[in-house]
């Protein structure tokens, strides 16, 4: 019996970890106070459009911040291995660039990959990618990251003149978002 609770207990914390959504910055796709389920298998293969957790801590809340080094780096290690967070800002976010591309929004306000026009129709109806013009190149290692509720959501964006340009480490993603749980009636996997 305690063979098999252990089991569950690693599985959680090693596979598979379930967050709350802390806030409106992902809507219409995600809502405030939805139950999500994380995969944290392949959390660090990323792809343009997947719906990630991540750390935020050094990137949006404390910007400039370097991460904890020695012990104090060891047990967070070992913390997010077993799906322990304490004192870590999650955030829920979509992958909008990855290493190497080029992400931009002109005065059209339309989403730009590589030069090439994206569309998004997980945006809400009328919205566009950025009210704020802007050109990155995200950097070997990290992504680019924007909620679907562009007017309401803290990210990459709202970092770009900050130490590390609002990029979040590839190594910060917690797991990609498999499905919503809560509730019962949005139950099941995440638009695409």
């Amino acid at each position: 019996m305690l063979a098999v609770l252990a089991v569950l207990v690693l599985g959680h914390g090693l596979l598979v970890e379930t967050f709350t959504v802390p806030s409106g910055s992902m809507q219409p796709t995600l809502w405030h106070g939805d139950r999500i389920m994380v995969g944290k298998l392949h959390a660090h293969d990323v792809h343009r459009g997947e719906v990630v957790v991540f750390d935020g801590t050094e990137v949006f809340a404390n910007p400039g911040e370097a991460p904890p080094t020695g012990l104090a780096g060891f047990l967070r290690s070992v913390g997010d291995a077993v799906g322990i967070h304490p004192g870590e800002v999650l955030y829920v976010k979509r992958i909008i660039g990855v290493p190497g591309d080029t992400v931009s929004v002109g005065h059209d306000g339309q989403l730009r990959i590589n030069g090439t026009v994206r569309k998004e129709p997980y945006l809400p109806r009328g919205m566009t990618a950025s009210t704020v013009p802007f050109v990155v190149r995200v950097p070997a290692g990290h992504v680019f990251v924007m909620g679907d509720n562009r007017v309401a959501s803290d990210d990459s964006r709202s970092h770009l003149g900050d130490p590390g340009g609002g990029m979040v480490p590839v190594n910060d993603i917690v797991g990609n978002v498999m499905l919503r749980y809560w509730p019962i009636g949005s139950w099941g996997r995440l638009p695409t």
